[in-house]
């Protein structure tokens, strides 16, 4: 969600950054691997122009816990190969990126979390589960269309 006035480096990196959510919700494909997600989201940042992908926040399984393993990075990391997706996962996305460097500091309220060169960055999450017929993205408003 935008607020206030948007510049258009902003309203770039916002597209960029939800074209990249609605290509991991693609690769979230049964016999797919948690690794094949980070992968086509990389790839997909990686086309568009030099935005970073933060490393230290990443997507994660949702169960029993809100947040449990596996964890779902937003870049190619060979980690994730031994989690085969199956019917039943669920997993939360959540791609971060920046038009700057993909570093991240949280600040002292414990909370808040700013890229460290101060660069404009963008987070857009789904909550998606697996299914033999393909992903369903459980947390999509029904007015709002994937690209």
């Amino acid at each position: 969600m935008a607020v206030g006035n948007v510049s258009p480096p902003a309203w770039e990196l916002m597209r960029v950054t939800k074209e990249a959510l609605e290509v991991g919700i693609r690769a979230c494909q049964a016999g797919n691997t948690v690794s094949d997600i980070g992968r086509a989201i990389e790839k997909y940042v990686r086309s568009q122009a030099a935005y970073g992908i933060v490393r230290d926040l990443c997507g994660h399984g949702v169960g029993h816990a809100v947040h449990e393993p596996p964890y779902v990075v937003n870049y190619d990391d060979l980690a994730g190969e031994s989690w085969k997706l199956s019917p039943g996962v669920v997993l939360a996305l959540e791609p971060m990126i920046t038009r700057g460097n993909y570093a991240v500091k949280t600040l002292a309220d414990g909370w808040t979390v700013v890229t460290v060169d101060g660069s404009l960055s963008a987070h857009f999450e789904h909550t998606v589960v697996i299914t033999p017929n393909g992903p369903v993205v459980a947390t999509r408003r029904p007015n709002e269309m994937s690209s």
